[in-house]
């Protein structure tokens, strides 16, 4: 199950939920998953707002957004992240009404190791997880 740590300064995303919610449901999209509780209600962005001196450019600005993107291993190809990596990018940007802030919105995509996702108190490997939404989808 993707999830999302967005860091910014204070003040800067104005519509935090809002942010969360739509950054969780763009990583659904671009995962191409089927929207069902399973991942609907374990697929999560959390927007964590850092006083202005909590972080710096080399050149002192604090005026950057950090959005960590965890998922599955192999879970996107090269189209996928550049599409999820541009909509991240945007919708940061319109959460905060800056268009500009785009530019400066910095996206790392982090894959888990298999076995690396806890839910339920069962760390999942990938094929787990597979198998356990083909049974959800009558599929398995």
């Amino acid at each position: 199950m993707p999830m999302i740590d967005v860091y910014a300064a204070k003040g800067i995303i104005k519509d935090r939920k809002g942010l969360a919610r739509d950054l969780a449901q763009a990583i659904m999209r671009w995962e191409k998953v089927p929207v069902i509780p399973f991942f609907t209600d374990n697929t999560a962005a959390f927007v964590h707002e850092l006083d202005a001196d909590g972080f710096s450019t080399a050149g002192g600005g604090t005026d950057h957004v950090r959005v960590n993107v965890t998922t599955n291993a192999g879970a996107l190809d090269r189209e996928q992240q550049l599409g999820l990596v541009e909509e991240i990018s945007e919708l940061v940007a319109s959460a905060a009404g800056d268009p500009s802030l785009a530019e400066r919105t910095w996206v790392t995509l982090t894959e888990a190791v298999s076995g690396g996702w806890g839910i339920g108190g069962h760390a999942y490997t990938n094929d787990e997880i597979v198998q356990h939404v083909r049974a959800l989808l009558g599929k398995g």
